[in-house]
């Protein structure tokens, strides 16, 4: 006779929801003794004293938390404009690498060549050669502001991943979708906008999430040629203080963004595999 429980369930099910539960309890099992193990042996080792003074020191936490969520703020102002001119610019440089009429080759050699440039130059550098470069030539304000050259800089690099992943989406889409299109009597043009893009836009979105999190981060490079963020006021209390704990503090405002953010672009992956399943 079957239980209560288990009425209406075959016995596959039954097996699988035991084998779920058997999973969560030996995960929750392993990560409580991990963590004991890290919360009592960490503290045992010679030096944990200093290392707790040197970068988990409350006092100094305390003291300049606010400050380095107000220079936080730089931060998001930066990624607020860059992240749209990087989707702009990203999807013209994808489009333009797609282009199979041969007169616009050229435009596809650009976007070649922009993207191998952008993709293959470590950002910090980027930011170092047009951050410090372009204001050397002397133009006047507030056209020499590191602001302006050092989103420019993260516009070009990110713009270059981006262009790739929208061209992998567009690459997505099934090519006997374009050839339907084109035997109704659409363009080229109306194809790419009408048929083409909305698919690609949607298959890339999880990816694109990824890339947003990453500009969020690297954001902090551009401390390097001025501008007084969240990473270059860490430095700035460290220096102050003699004390690492500032720039754990910056950590934990990064954390309290990116690991949402992380999340839901896992969730957006899940839910668009097992849409396609």
């Amino acid at each position: 006779m079957k239980t209560p429980k288990a009425a209406g369930l075959t016995r596959r099910e039954i097996y699988e929801a035991q084998q779920r539960r058997r999973s969560v309890l030996v995960a929750s099992t392993s990560t409580v003794l991990a963590v004991v193990a890290l919360v009592v042996l960490v503290p045992l080792t010679p030096g944990w004293d200093k290392v707790k003074r040197s970068f988990f020191n409350a006092d100094v936490l305390v003291d300049t938390f606010p400050k380095l969520l107000d220079a936080f703020l730089i931060n998001v102002m930066i990624f607020a404009w860059c992240a749209p001119a990087i989707a702009v610019l990203g999807l013209l440089i994808a489009l333009a690498r797609d282009a199979k009429s041969p007169a616009l080759f050229p435009l596809r050699i650009f976007g070649a060549t922009f993207t191998d440039v952008f993709r293959g130059v470590p950002v910090i550098l980027t930011v170092y050669l047009i951050g410090f470069g372009i204001p050397g030539l002397g133009l006047p304000r507030p056209w020499n502001s590191p602001y302006i050259w050092g989103s420019l800089a993260l516009i070009l690099t990110y713009s270059a991943y981006v262009a790739e992943i929208f061209r992998s989406g567009i690459d997505s889409v099934h090519h006997s979708q374009r050839s339907a299109a084109l035997s109704l009597g659409l363009s080229e043009r109306q194809v790419m906008r009408d048929v083409v893009l909305p698919q690609a836009v949607r298959n890339v979105v999880p990816a694109q999430m990824n890339m947003l999190i990453a500009l969020q981060k690297d954001v902090s490079l551009l401390s390097f040629i001025g501008p007084v963020e969240i990473f270059r006021q860490a430095g700035v209390f460290k220096s102050l203080t003699a004390n690492f704990t500032p720039y754990v503090g910056a950590a934990i405002i990064f954390l309290a963004v990116t690991i949402p953010a992380t999340r839901y672009a896992d969730y957006l992956m899940a839910k668009q595999m097992k849409e396609r399943r």
